[in-house]
């Protein structure tokens, strides 16, 4: 069965949700694999959108926040200082999915500039709700492509908290919450250390090796005692997701 490393991070993603969740849902590839978990093995996910939208359920994935297509099929619409003071504060949400343009051994994400601030090479789009979403959901997905460009020794500029300077850093701050519990790329799955809450590679993707891994990431990337294997995409996960991504094509064609 033929498919991209884009489909088997979406689709490896989607597995880690489940009906009991109540996602915080950021744009682009935690969009994508949020809807399909819904469309696939957890129909009762509840998806949340920083625009307001509780319980979304839209038919092809949206450009941006502001996408009329999450009211459109949503339960209802609140506020947006409701769904952050009220649901994400308030410890309604169960997992936030989060992306970034770097990330660095502590799962800490730049989404602001590549370059200095002062004179970026870059301007990135920006926090958004990403630093409350990083803070406030009890745990936090990240879904990046991987790269020495995105897996970063040093950030340009920390734009959301992961787990700070390591372990305990987050609690020293004052937040409870778990912060990033997994990270999933097209080459592997990382997950903190127990002890220096440092991004460990726990499995690996079909047919990519840890010299892949190391080539990729700009830190001497650590791997677990027994690194696991991602199962491939099933047929009809594949058909799901590639079903979804044609309607947003041709939606969004013009």
């Amino acid at each position: 069965m033929n498919y991209t490393p884009d489909e088997l991070m979406t689709v490896a993603a989607s597995r880690l949700l489940n009906d009991d969740h109540v996602c915080f849902v950021g744009i682009g590839l935690p969009s994508a694999a949020c809807n399909l978990a819904r469309l696939t093995h957890a129909p009762r996910l509840t998806l949340i959108y920083e625009s307001g939208t509780i319980g979304t359920q839209p038919t092809v994935l949206p450009l941006s926040i502001g996408d009329g297509e999450l009211c459109t099929r949503a339960l209802t619409t609140v506020s947006v200082p409701e769904i952050f003071r009220y649901w994400l504060q308030g410890g309604h949400v169960s997992i936030g999915l989060l992306s970034g343009e770097q990330v660095e051994r502590f799962g800490n994400l730049n989404s602001t500039v590549i370059g200095s601030y002062e004179k970026p090479k870059v301007r990135l789009p920006g926090a958004g709700g990403a630093p409350e979403i990083a803070t406030g959901c009890r745990e936090v997905f990240i879904i990046m492509r991987q790269s020495q460009r995105s897996f970063v020794s040093r950030l340009d500029f920390m734009t959301t908290l992961g787990h700070g300077e390591g372990s305990g850093h987050r609690r020293r701050l004052g937040f409870d919450t778990k912060g990033p519990t997994k990270v999933i790329t097209d080459l592997c799955v990382m997950e903190p250390d127990a002890e220096t809450s440092e991004l460990t590679v726990t499995g690996l993707h079909p047919g990519v090796n840890m010299e892949q891994v190391k080539r990729a990431t700009g830190w001497p990337v650590a791997f677990a005692s027994d690194v696991g294997e991602t199962l491939p995409p099933t047929t009809s996960e594949l058909a799901a997701l590639r079903d979804l991504q044609d309607r947003t094509a041709v939606a969004h064609a013009g």
